[in-house]
């Protein structure tokens, strides 16, 4: 006989919405069917994949991939009715191994009971660690469930492989401003919603609450009924919008790949020569509750890895800017960290001593341990300079312009190596120079050194 669901948690499994009194604005206004659903044209337009199968009611295992509130629990519900399949919902931060045990009970009753298939949705499925995605594997196989999932990070990194094998993945994108502004005309024309108010918006102040949510209808529509609950009469207005949107952040995942995208932009931004893009992305940062620390350590890595000596002030510029950071704190400290980024986005690049650097740590791996040559090696002992070391060592300070013509200083079963190719730009055309003319004095000696070698 099936248990069924813990008592503890009869919700988790069950699709039974509360009270429409107690319901959310958001939640009450749910598309209840395809004609319904606003926006992800990606992958619901017309002829796309995931359309026809909800308009030819089949079923297949799939993830759903975006920010919040872009439409993932209410498409998971449509193609469970499209199907006409069981509904059942858990949530990866509430449930555990026990819970999906339950779902698969149910699922196998309902299938022998009523001849029906069971779609389980797992939501924030990229909470649940390896072991625990495991365990849908095998119900998932052998049809007893069809497993959709919704993440907001990144599948990849998140959901095992053998479970990506087994679903497609869809990604979502934010809403954009008209598709919100649909959304939020609907909750106040519909009974459903707050229709039956009668509350008037103005266009500028319906626009300007759509642009506060950010791409997130669920977040959209809690401002709007926050608003009717502000509402003058029977006016939502502008003044009134703003309040309610005033110290609303945009969308950021501090850590999530949302974070790592817009790092990845400010750095190719200063990598670019854009100083304006990387203003933008500096302040969609800091907007976004990033730790101005953690951006002024990566604006410094950009001085190393991108400007490095085409401009070398421009690694004490970033470090600068960090240390006025930890003296002042906000907001001046955070000006000096856009001065610093400025100056790095004009600045001549370079990434020449970088590339070399990896070059020649693929060099340590390729020829191992070699010795140091004998001349190289300091002498502080008798029984050292007996061995030889240190002899035939000539100490550049000693020679004209501080140079060696054709000594090299690589270990000698090494072949010549040129890792550091100066770029064409700011301080390195100057290195570059001088470069090749120590190298062509170098070549210059060895050739005489070749000739005065005795046959």
């Amino acid at each position: 006989m099936s248990r069924g669901p813990r008592p503890s948690q009869p919700d988790l499994l069950r699709d039974a919405p509360p009270d429409d009194a107690l319901r959310p604005l958001a939640d009450r206004m749910r598309p209840r069917n395809l004609d319904e659903f606003v926006g992800q044209e990606q992958v619901l337009g017309p002829g796309k994949p995931l359309r026809q199968s909800l308009e030819k009611g089949q079923l297949h295992s799939l993830i759903l991939w975006g920010p919040p509130g872009t439409g993932k629990t209410t498409l998971a519900r449509l193609i469970a009715r499209g199907a006409d399949a069981e509904f059942m919902q858990l949530s990866a931060v509430m449930a555990g191994v026990k819970d999906i045990r339950d779902a698969v009970e149910r699922a196998r009753e309902v299938r022998t009971t009523r001849g029906k298939r069971s779609v389980l949705f797992l939501d924030e499925v990229h909470r649940f660690n390896k072991a625990q995605q495991d365990t849908f594997l095998p119900y998932v196989e052998d049809g007893t469930l069809t497993f959709i999932g919704a993440t907001t990070e990144n599948p990849s990194f998140e959901v095992i492989s053998a479970l990506l094998s087994r679903a497609r993945v869809y990604v979502l994108r934010p809403l954009s401003v008209d598709d919100i502004v649909k959304l939020l005309r609907r909750a106040l024309e519909e009974p459903r919603g707050l229709g039956a108010r009668g509350l008037r918006i103005a266009d500028e102040a319906l626009i300007a609450l759509s642009h506060a949510g950010d791409g997130d209808a669920r977040r959209a529509l809690g401002m709007l009924e926050v608003a009717a609950d502000l509402a003058v009469g029977d006016s939502i207005t502008l003044d009134v919008v703003r309040e309610v949107a005033a110290g609303g952040v945009r969308r950021f995942d501090k850590g999530g790949e949302q974070f790592y995208d817009q790092i990845s932009a400010l750095h190719k931004a200063v990598r670019g020569t854009d100083p304006d893009a990387a203003l933008y992305w500096y302040a969609r940062m800091l907007d976004g509750g990033c730790d101005p620390h953690y951006l002024a350590r990566r604006i410094l890595r950009m001085a190393i890895e991108d400007i490095g000596l085409a401009d070398p002030r421009g690694q004490q510029i970033a470090l600068d800017a960090w240390q006025v950071y930890e003296r002042l704190g906000s907001p001046e400290g955070e000006l000096a960290i856009a001065n610093a980024l400025v100056y790095l986005a004009v600045a001549p690049k370079s990434n020449a001593a970088y590339v070399a650097y990896g070059e020649a740590r693929a060099d340590v791996e390729q020829f191992g341990t070699l010795e140091v040559p004998l001349r190289f090696r300091n002498a502080p002992t008798r029984l050292m300079k007996g061995l030889g070391y240190g002899s035939g060592y000539r100490y550049a300070h000693d020679e004209p312009d501080a140079f060696v013509p054709g000594e090299r200083y690589l270990p000698d079963e090494m072949p010549d190596r040129q890792y550091y190719r100066p770029a064409p730009r700011g301080l390195e055309i100057k290195i570059g120079e001088a470069l090749a003319r120590w190298r062509a004095q170098n070549q210059a000696a060895r050739k005489e050194e070749v000739k005065g070698e005795p046959e």
